[in-house]
């Protein structure tokens, strides 16, 4: 099987084609500000080293957030794109938890967190019971302050700092608990999280909500 990975959460884009971690062709590039004019690029060279086309694909798999706004509005974009002109299955999950299950050991509780500025991060708790994968702990954020202590209260171990790569979405293929069907590809939308920059500082400026923000449900 050929899946299509995305994961564009973080600073770090991230593209992978294959059916698991060991055996995906990959691409990665660090620098957010990249992400929207590299990312096809990537994909149409790890589609040349697989030795396939966009036509062979059986999926797409794409990290879903929390994480960079528009990062994941990237990603997002171009799955609709190409979903738009084939009827592939889209499935997604956070990238938080494919960084969980890439450090875990069988039955492990583990956190993993993503620097979401501010003085905040990004955090999820999972535990990995054979064949299927149970959220602790939902992503959220969490004052970097207070990661080591939640993490603590909730028996987790918390994973290394690695960069999120695309390839171990293919790994959560399958799994009980691992990934989410999306059935109505064009209305859906990433979890950002929180709100944007952008959008964050109007609303502090104006002392109201940003009506009908994009995006802002998730």
């Amino acid at each position: 099987m050929n899946w299509l990975a995305l994961d564009t959460a973080t600073s770090r884009a991230s593209v992978a084609v294959g059916s698991s971690a060991t055996d995906a062709v990959e691409e990665s590039l660090d620098g957010a500000r990249q992400h929207a004019r590299a990312l096809l690029p990537m994909v149409t060279r790890v589609l040349e080293r697989r030795g396939i086309t966009l036509a062979a694909l059986d999926g797409v798999i794409v990290a879903d957030g929390p994480g960079s706004f528009t990062g994941l509005r990237v990603a997002a974009a171009f799955a609709k794109a190409l979903l738009d002109t084939r009827p592939l299955p889209l499935r997604t999950a956070p990238s938080l938890l494919a960084r969980a299950a890439a450090a875990a050991s069988p039955e492990e509780m583990v956190m993993t967190a993503a620097d979401a500025l501010r003085g905040e991060h990004y955090a999820a708790v999972y535990r990995f019971p054979p064949g299927r994968i149970e959220t602790v702990m939902a992503p959220r954020v969490v004052r970097t302050a207070d990661l080591e202590a939640l993490a603590s209260s909730l028996g987790a171990r918390v994973a290394g700092d690695a960069p999120p790569r695309a390839a171990w979405l293919l790994e959560l293929l399958g799994r009980g608990g691992g990934t989410t069907e999306v059935r109505n590809v064009q209305s859906w939308e990433p979890v950002y999280g929180r709100p944007a920059e952008a959008q964050a500082k109007w609303e502090r400026e104006h002392g109201r909500a940003l009506p009908d923000p994009a995006g802002a449900t998730g």
